[in-house]
Parts: C-alpha cells; structure tokens; sequence
C-alpha cells in the first residue's frame, strides 16, 4: 500500500468517529400517532417539496412566489411531517364519590381472634362417679342446672349462684344411677337405673312423680327427649318412646340394635332420632315411617356400619338440620359426619384415641370432642376443615362425659379421675338471646296419673 492510500484511510477513519458520534447525539427514539400524520404532504415532501429550494436556479422569481401562496393556502408551511399524540384528557367521574354511602368506603371490620384457655376454669370433686363408657351421667338443663350422678345419688349444682344440692339417692336393690337427661322445660328430670326402671322428677319440689316400668329388662344407659316423649335406650338393645302424659306410657318400640343402646339423640325438629351401640352400630329413626302392620314397631330409616367399634358419641348440628357428627370407641377413634336424609358419610377423621362425646358450637362452625387413651384431652375442631383449634388437657383419665351451658358458651366435663371441669370453650356469643320460656306441656296431666 502507498502512503498516499495511507494517508487517506487515515483521513476516512479520523473522520468516521465523528460523523457516528454526530449521528447517534442527534438520534432519539420517536413513537408516531398515525391519527395526527398527514400522508399526502409527507409524501411531497420526500419526493418534490424540496426541489426548488436544492436547485433555486432552475425555478424562476414567479414560480417561486406562485409556491409559496400555494403552501400558505393550502398548510403545508409546516416543519413538521410527523406528529405526538396528546395528553389525553382526564377521565369523567361517571358516579360522583358523594354517591357512596359512608358505609362503603369503610372496610369491613374484622372479627377479633377468641381466646380459648387451656385450662379450666373451675373444678369440682365427683366422687364415686361410673367409670363406664357405656352409661350418660351427666347433664345440663335450660334453667341453668347441671345434673350428675355419683353411685346411687344424683346432684344438682346452680350455675347461677354455685350451690349443690341432692336430689335423690336409690335404694340399694335399685343399683346405681345409668343415666340422667333433662326435660325441655328445665324443671323435670328422667333417671334411669340399674334395674331397668326410669323415674320423673320434680327438681323444683325434690318430688318423685311417677316410675316408668315394664320398657326394659336391664339397665337404661341412654336417656333422650323430645317435647312430650322420653325414649329410652337399654343394654337390651331395645328403644322405647315413652309418652310420660299418659298412662300406658309406651307408644313405640324400635328394634334393630343386637346389643346395648349407649348413644340417644334426637334432631332439633323432633322427627329424626340417631342411636349408637355398642354392636358398632348407627341408626337413624323417622317417627313418621311406622309400620302399617304394628305402628307400635318402627323400622330404621338408615343402618350405618362404617364404626369398627362402640357409638356413643352423637350430636347434631345446630346450623344444618340433616347433619350428623358421631364418635367411635377404642379401636375406632373417628369422628363421622353423616347426612341423615341419604344416609351417606360425607367425612372420616382419625383423632388417634377414642371419642367419649361430641358437643357443638351453637355459635361457630366448631366441634369439640372429648377423649380417652392417651391425652384424656378435649379437642376443638374447625368444621368443615376439621382443623384443630385447640386441645384442652388437665384431666388424668378418659373424658366420659359432656354437657353445655344453656347459653352455648360454657362446656362442663367428667372424667373417670373424679372430677367435674368447667371450660370456657366457645366464647361469648356476640348478640345475647333471651331464654326461651319454660315449657310444660310434657307434664300437664301428671295430676291424673295414679
């Protein structure tokens, strides 16, 4: 190469930095809105608009002044062939904010977390209570009166103000008491005994009223109410609707369980009943399926099989009449959720122990269970999820039997330990409901039986 070509690419690449350098300062990123474009006078623009001006010599004085007022006339002094589109404007307040209610624009409160203590908050001595998780010991009426049974006496304790008072203790050759269950109306109470009898009681007079003989041939265990009629449950395996207003007082049997009837609920509407035993069996009974044949005979509605041991444990479901919650013994420690129109379990939890009762929240979707081997604990669930909530421990053997407050927020609890504890377990209700009126048409014509 000759120093003459040297010397001009030297020339070229001192000159090229500059010219890119030239080019990239002036080069911005531009972002055109077609809507504000004019086409037409771009166009002229890049292929004859600009003739005159790089050949001026070609163009005369009176071309040049003849384009000129064309361009003024028709607008094409401008500078600019592309253009930006606007700001937009703001946007129109199609409902204006003094519309809205004060209550809208708040956001919802929520709801605080409850506190639920682990330990009781008072405890009591149960001497010589049943160690027998086949019987129902205890009970809480609606005029705020808890009953249990200790041997051969029943105790009452006031709620209202703390005090106890005995109600009745047996004779001797009677046996101890199985089983006790509260009337509607809170003032009379069933107990049933050893040798198969059933008694009424006046709490309110400490006076027997009459003796239910005949239903039974041993122990009644289970005791359930609904309005006017008192069934029983036996270790017969046979349950009795007992009209207490009149005085052949057995107006219906049924029959199905092969062994001891230990669980008795009836549904909040009094049409369905659902009984346990201890042959693992479930029943659901409808009063208004009696037989054509013997109305004094009613065939089962459902015949559950799933529990792989004893069911005591029922409750119903306050907020959904067709659902059932029931609990199985030693080996089968689940709790079972049934819906008692098809008879179909909707769900199966495995708690690890056996399950002694089941009580309902009245005011949240919870349940609470009480516990055998190993933890002798209480469990509260989260329904549906079945989340537990809390676990409550202080007794030292297996939580036989449950009851709740008349206002749904206190649970009391017995345990094989001898002891009765109260649990502060489902809160305060948020709104107070009045106490429902005491109800006494069960026991209207007690006065003409003799």
């Amino acid at each position: 190469m000759d120093a003459g070509s040297l010397n001009s690419a030297n020339k070229y690449q001192s000159k090229c930095p500059d010219k890119r350098r030239t080019i990239r300062e002036n080069l911005d990123r531009f972002i055109p809105n077609r809507s504000a474009m004019d086409f037409d006078y771009a166009h002229y623009m890049l292929t004859g608009g600009r003739k005159g001006e790089e050949n001026p010599a070609a163009s005369s004085p009176s071309k040049e002044a003849y384009r000129k007022q064309i361009a003024e006339t028709l607008n094409m002094n401008r500078t600019r062939i592309l253009a930006f589109k606007n700001k937009p404007p703001n946007p129109v307040e199609l409902i204006p904010q003094s519309f809205y209610s004060s209550s809208a624009q708040q956001p919802k409160p929520t709801k605080p977390r409850r506190h639920i203590s682990q330990s009781s908050e008072r405890t009591l001595d149960a001497p010589d209570l049943v160690d027998d998780y086949y019987l129902n010991l205890l009970d809480w009426g609606s005029s705020n009166v808890l009953a249990i049974a200790l041997g051969s006496t029943v105790y009452l304790w006031d709620a209202s103000d703390g005090s106890t008072s005995e109600l009745v203790t047996v004779e001797e050759e009677d046996g101890h008491v199985t089983s006790v269950s509260w009337a509607p109306d809170g003032r009379h109470i069933s107990i049933g005994l050893n040798n198969s009898d059933v008694q009424l009681w006046d709490s309110t007079a400490n006076r027997l009223l009459r003796t239910l003989k005949g239903g039974h041939t041993s122990r009644v265990g289970s005791l359930a109410w609904s309005n006017h009629i008192l069934t029983t449950g036996g270790m017969d395996g046979k349950i009795i609707n007992n009209d207490v207003r009149i005085r052949s007082h057995i107006v219906e049997t049924y029959r199905g369980h092969r062994q001891e009837v230990c669980g008795l609920k009836w549904s909040a509407s009094g049409q369905q009943l659902a009984s346990g035993g201890n042959d693992n069996l479930l029943y659901i009974w409808d009063r208004s399926s009696a037989s054509s044949n013997s109305p004094s005979q009613s065939q089962w509605l459902h015949r559950m099989e799933n529990h792989t041991a004893a069911v005591k444990a029922l409750a119903w479901c306050p907020f959904q009449g067709n659902l059932l919650a029931s609990g199985g013994g030693g080996s089968d420690q689940c709790i079972k959720f049934w819906n008692t129109h098809t008879g179909a379990c909707l769900n199966s939890v495995n708690t690890g122990s056996q399950v002694c009762a089941l009580l309902w929240n009245k005011h949240e979707r919870e349940l609470l269970s009480s516990h055998g081997f190993t933890q002798n604990q209480l469990i509260l669930w989260k329904y549906p999820s079945m989340v537990k909530i809390a676990e409550l421990t202080g007794h030292t053997s297996r939580v036989l039997f449950m009851a709740q407050s008349p206002d749904g927020c206190t649970v009391a609890s017995a345990a094989g330990d001898e002891t009765l504890r109260f649990w502060n377990v489902f809160g305060t209700p948020d709104v107070a409901k009045t106490a429902p009126k005491a109800h006494r048409e069960p026991f209207v014509h007690l006065t003409r039986i003799r």
